[in-house]
């Protein structure tokens, strides 16, 4: 009678200690991600994975509970969607066929290559950033000829892929190319790319992998309220400290993504 006692305090503390753990890896990483445009698998994919999640699932339950990021930040930031809705469109047609592309390959291609590639994207988008002083501080409206149109659109379809098949730095690459392209500021980009990326593309990517394996519904449960309250209050920065604290933070996030990803990418070699 003792030990089954022991035994259900043991397991009780153990599951109390997982669900406040992966609750809080949640919040912040997504607190993070929504003032820097994305970056919230560096810790909660690993979290999960720590966990003993198969990565598959893992995967899929990220991209669950980013759409619950998209959904508070794009709460919080919905004015600033109003006039950007044709770039939004764009994102979304051109986008989305390549994110059901990637999650429909990942199984057949070599993690490690991403890894590897998005790493070194990821820290050049960090040094450019930091060197770019004036990068995404002011917004404009660059109207684009048939080339940067085409270019854009061959990008934002590249980049579906990425993210249908890897889970950390696809929203920090559409976040830089909304302000390259158009001129935007962090704050309206990153606007956006919680509507198309954190929204439709990771709800399409997750619907597919999900298909994989089936998603633990009581981790999800958690992660689906630590990303909806942590995109919220990280929206809810953002908007309260301006462009400043997001290009620090999209600096930061950029660097520890890209370091994390060839950290995985060198591990899986050896």
């Amino acid at each position: 009678m003792l030990y089954l006692l022991k035994t259900i305090v043991v397991n009780f503390d153990y599951s109390f200690y997982k669900s406040i753990s992966i609750f809080l890896i949640s919040f912040f990483s997504n607190t993070f991600s929504a003032i820097s445009g994305g970056g919230a698998g560096l810790l909660q994919l690993p979290g999960l994975i720590l966990f003993g999640v198969p990565y598959y699932q893992a995967l899929a339950a990220h991209k669950l509970a980013t759409v619950a990021l998209g959904l508070g930040g794009s709460l919080r930031n919905y004015n600033s969607l109003k006039n950007d809705i044709y770039v939004a469109l764009q994102i979304l047609i051109f986008g989305l066929p390549g994110v059901i592309f990637g999650a429909s390959i990942v199984e057949f291609i070599s993690e490690q290559y991403l890894y590897l590639f998005l790493g070194i994207i990821s820290i050049l988008l960090a040094l450019y950033s930091f060197f770019k002083s004036d990068l995404g501080l002011s917004s404009g409206n660059i109207k684009l000829n048939l080339i940067h149109k085409i270019r854009f659109l061959i990008f934002i379809f590249l980049i579906g892929i990425l993210n249908g098949s890897i889970s950390s730095g696809t929203g920090l690459l559409i976040t830089l190319l909304l302000i390259k392209t158009f001129g935007m500021d962090f704050l309206r980009a990153i606007s956006l790319t919680f509507f198309t990326v954190g929204i439709f593309w990771n709800l399409t990517g997750a619907i597919f992998l999900s298909k994989i394996g089936s998603v633990p519904s009581n981790i999800l449960i958690l992660l689906v309220v630590g990303s909806f309250t942590g995109g919220y209050f990280g929206a809810h920065l953002s908007k309260l400290n301006g462009n400043t604290l997001i290009k620090k933070t999209f600096i930061i996030v950029c660097f520890c993504v890209g370091i994390s990803l060839l950290i995985k990418s060198i591990m899986s070699f050896l």
